[in-house]
């Protein structure tokens, strides 16, 4: 007795034995393989390529502009400060004629001004200079200098001693902690130097200093005050007791 074998039908139009063309799904239907047409995906091609063109034309486009505009070099902003005019402008308010210090182009002034001293009752002028060795020193000058104010000025520090520059004796204050001050009382103002360079560039800038208080009228005291002698100072030694 022979045995039955059953066997799914061939699929018509292929030879039997052979596999179906497609699994059905779960429906039971063939699935479709997605067919993108000759003209769509040339299409597609074809947006891409425009992208990558326009991309490349917007490159060449600016980087002339970056290559014509190099970075800024590593010392910064100089600005270009008129020292002397500012000073010439400040005369008449002043009631003296401000210190320009001329150091050629050694010392850099990064401002210059007037200040009314409506904050302290001490209105002075003010000069900030960048030293050869990019430190920094700062000229105060007034005619009205009290102790107090001076201690403020120097930061509360005692005078350690003094020191010559153009011919002249400074006194000399440092806080111990980098900062010093030189202060010179003469033709009727004071001048004070701060900051952190070294004592050659104070040296230096002070020398500059007393070459234009020379060049300059001495200073007429305010009514009611006292000039300051030659070489003086008009504060205490050390900071006064709390």
């Amino acid at each position: 007795m022979s045995e039955k074998q059953d066997t799914a039908p061939a699929a018509p139009g292929s030879p039997a034995g052979s596999a179906p063309a497609a699994s059905p799904d779960a429906s039971g239907q063939p699935a479709v393989k997605p067919v993108i047409a000759a003209a769509a995906a040339k299409r597609a091609n074809a947006s891409v390529m425009g992208m990558i063109i326009a991309l490349v034309v917007s490159i060449a486009a600016f980087l002339p502009i970056v290559l014509m505009n190099p970075s800024p070099k590593s010392d910064g902003y100089r600005p270009d400060i008129n020292v002397s005019s500012i000073a010439h402008n400040a005369t008449d308010v002043a009631g003296f004629t401000p210190v320009t210090a001329d150091t050629g182009d050694t010392f850099r002034a990064n401002y210059a001004r007037w200040e009314s001293g409506a904050g302290s009752g001490v209105p002075t002028w003010e000069v900030g200079y960048l030293t050869p060795k990019e430190s920094f020193i700062g000229l105060v000058q007034t005619r009205q200098a009290n102790p107090t104010w001076l201690l403020q000025q120097t930061k509360n520090a005692p005078v350690t001693g003094t020191r010559n520059a153009g011919g002249r004796d400074w006194e000399l204050r440092d806080t111990g902690k980098g900062e010093k001050s030189m202060v010179l009382s003469d033709r009727g103002t004071t001048v004070i130097l701060s900051g952190s360079a070294t004592l050659d560039e104070f040296t230096t800038l002070a020398a500059a200093v007393v070459k234009s208080l020379e060049s300059n009228p001495p200073a007429v005291a305010p009514s009611g005050t006292a000039a300051p002698t030659p070489g003086a100072t008009v504060s205490p030694s050390a900071s006064p007791s709390p």
